[in-house]
């Protein structure tokens, strides 16, 4: 897709005093682009293609609510209004192929979404044959990148969330060993647990690094026989992989148990529902997870900067002083920001191919209001992301990860 026709002359005269060195933050091309007052002479179109009926409304909501609010800050980009074309999929695997065939005849620069897997899946092709570039939100499957260019993410899949955990106990804990507890045949929590243990053993030197390594069946009630395991074994942390409830019943029995252990899982446990199924006598130093916003924290790395203020001022603004953003729409608000950032910094003539390999491209670094975000050449992020727990029923950030150059 050209998109020589909305890109007018006076974005290329702005670019063109834009220093061309490095890439610019948001910040940087706010000032260039939108602070600046200029006459809008075209309309460029970002589609929205997530399910906003059905099942799947509610969880998609908060995407929507994030790209919604950027929306509402950055309403046009050197001088052309910005205009959000909806497709719902309406949680359905058949409505998403038709939705997503619908968008592309609307020929919009950007698609963001879909919330799902199945969805983005069900799009996948569509979107490669029509080259239109997509930021996957919270979207964790592999298979969505890396099969298909022109689809990229800015959250991190679940199989790179056991290596950030290892990094959290090996770099912030000190710690040299810890434990894994994996349900049998589930190929996602394996994934898990490899990338676990990879950076672990990786980055000690030692093929013991992990000292307990249990399975378990899902949906069991007794997890007694892998807890003892784990206090014979002495270590100090424990990756649980695979789904919430038997995480929840893995730490409730470990606090039965008066364990000195930390649990370690995926953004699935910063979830209210999990909170509340936890044991009252849990204490917040026995569970830490990951997640990809973080306004503060017990973390003194925790910084807030332009962009991440500018979004927390917008959202309480609209919720209240008290209110916190879920991470899906710090995800979403930064979708809709890194579209507006690629757009600004495309020379007259360039086309869709120009903007997915400035993305994946090695120099490109965008910092929005979850962090830095560099892409992979396969379209997955290499951003900042954060080690959280729970305290006092709320999620305080303990230590963060700055992604590596």
């Amino acid at each position: 897709m050209n998109i020589k026709k909305i890109v007018t002359i006076s974005l290329i005269a702005a670019l063109t005093a834009l220093s061309l060195c490095g890439c610019t933050t948001f910040d940087n091309f706010k000032k260039a682009f939108i602070d600046k007052p200029q006459e809008q002479t075209a309309t460029i179109q970002i589609g929205v293609f997530e399910p906003m009926s059905g099942a799947d409304r509610e969880a998609a909501s908060h995407e929507v609510e994030g790209i919604e609010l950027a929306h509402e800050m950055y309403p046009s980009v050197g001088g052309n209004a910005i205009e959000l074309v909806y497709a719902d999929n309406k949680s359905d695997i058949d409505a998403a192929e038709t939705a997503i065939q619908t968008l592309i005849s609307r020929e919009p620069v950007f698609i963001l979404g879909s919330y799902g897997n199945v969805y983005s899946l069900t799009a996948s092709n569509y979107i490669n044959e029509a080259k239109i570039p997509t930021i996957a939100i919270t979207n964790s499957n592999p298979l969505v990148t890396r099969n298909y260019k022109y689809y990229t993410r800015v959250c991190y899949v679940d199989s790179n969330q056991g290596d950030l955990l290892a990094q959290y106990v090996l770099n912030d804990q000190k710690e040299k060993t810890a434990g894994v507890l994996v349900p049998k045949d589930d190929d996602a929590a394996l994934a898990l647990a490899t990338s676990f243990t990879d950076r672990m053993r990786a980055d000690t030197g030692n093929d013991d690094a992990i000292t307990v390594y249990e399975d378990f069946e899902a949906g069991s009630q007794d997890f007694s026989k892998q807890l003892r395991k784990i206090q014979r074994a002495g270590v100090k942390h424990v990756i649980i992989a695979g789904d919430t409830l038997d995480a929840v019943n893995i730490i409730n029995q470990a606090v039965e148990m008066n364990l000195d252990v930390q649990f370690l899982g995926t953004t699935d446990w910063g979830t209210e529902e999990f909170r509340d199924a936890l044991a009252v006598t849990t204490t917040s130093d026995r569970i830490a997870f990951v997640q990809f916003f973080a306004s503060d924290g017990e973390d003194a790395t925790v910084t807030v900067s332009k962009e991440k203020e500018t979004f927390l001022n917008a959202y309480k603004e609209k919720h209240g002083q008290d209110a916190e953003p879920k991470d899906a729409v710090a995800l979403g608000y930064d979708a809709y920001c890194l579209a507006l950032d690629v757009i600004s910094k495309m020379p007259e003539g360039a086309n869709s191919k120009d903007m997915i390999d400035l993305m994946t491209g090695p120099q490109y670094q965008f910092e929005g209001a979850s962090g830095l975000i560099n892409f992979s050449s396969i379209g997955d992020p290499i951003a900042t992301a954060y080690i959280s727990t729970w305290v006092g029923g709320t999620i305080s950030t303990i230590y963060t990860i700055e992604p590596v150059e």
